[in-house]
């Protein structure tokens, strides 16, 4: 009998968006369940700190010049990727942004960049790898969605639709890549304890009714929360699934 494997050993994995917050424990968790991890940067001088992590762990981590509004930086960065270990089994499509202004007040150039980074980026992204995990005959890919795709938050109207669409970009790549032993999935976070949402969740009005809106646990999540979820999709005791965005929210959605 063959029971489930989470464990990464010998994988290679890279993470857009990996300085901060979720791309960064998304990047932790995969190395110490035993990858390789590619670390996909805006600004290549962040991550000093993360790769010291990463390398005490017994892993390699390497930081690439990686802004997902650039498809030659995206190239490169795949390149890069395959070039210096080999192969490539597992893209995660973190790199996000989420301008917030009430639908009547969106300004053009804030709605062309969140599509860039949030839908252009994932896609072209999603292409580089899958042209090698073609190849290859594997590969995993997890994009970051959103319960922002199941659910209207106000004020931010753009941010929704995109990460709808990445559930169904999600299932789209997975229909058409699923000859090729590649599985793609999404996961979908409510908010998140992150460098980008303590301002938000810092006002107590704010945080309160975010706390009753995620109805089942009544509590705010922590990056390892989804990271734990991104290292299941992408391990051998997810080779089933694909095609489906796991909503990590509490409960949020189900009331």
């Amino acid at each position: 009998m063959e029971f489930p494997r989470f464990d990464l050993t010998g994988q290679v994995s890279l993470v857009t968006g990996a300085a901060r917050g979720l791309g960064r424990a998304i990047s932790l968790a995969l190395a110490h369940a035993g990858s390789d991890v590619a670390l996909g940067l805006r600004d290549v001088s962040t991550a000093t700190d993360l790769v010291r992590e990463i390398q005490s762990m017994g892993r390699k981590a390497w930081p690439l010049q990686m802004d997902v509004t650039r498809l030659d930086q995206i190239s490169r960065a795949i390149q890069d990727t395959v070039d210096r270990f080999g192969r490539l089994d597992i893209l995660v499509n973190n790199a996000g942004i989420a301008p917030e202004n009430p639908a009547e007040n969106y300004r053009e150039e804030d709605f062309d960049l969140t599509l860039a980074v949030n839908l252009k980026g994932t896609f072209f992204a999603s292409q580089a790898a899958g042209r090698f995990m073609i190849q290859q005959k594997s590969g995993r890919i997890v994009n970051l969605g959103s319960q922002a795709g199941f659910a209207a938050l106000p004020g931010e109207s753009v941010y929704c639709m995109t990460k709808a669409a990445i559930s169904h970009l999600t299932k789209c790549l997975a229909i058409e890549w699923g000859k090729h032993n590649i599985t793609v999935n999404a996961v979908a976070p409510t908010f998140i304890s992150t460098p980008g949402t303590d301002a938000a969740l810092a006002d107590p009005a704010f945080r309160a009714d975010v706390l009753e809106r995620i109805a089942g646990l009544h509590r705010i999540g922590v990056p390892m929360d989804v990271a734990g979820a991104v290292v299941f999709l992408a391990s051998p005791a997810a080779s089933l699934i694909t095609g489906h965005t796991l909503l990590i929210d509490g409960g949020w959605t189900a009331r």
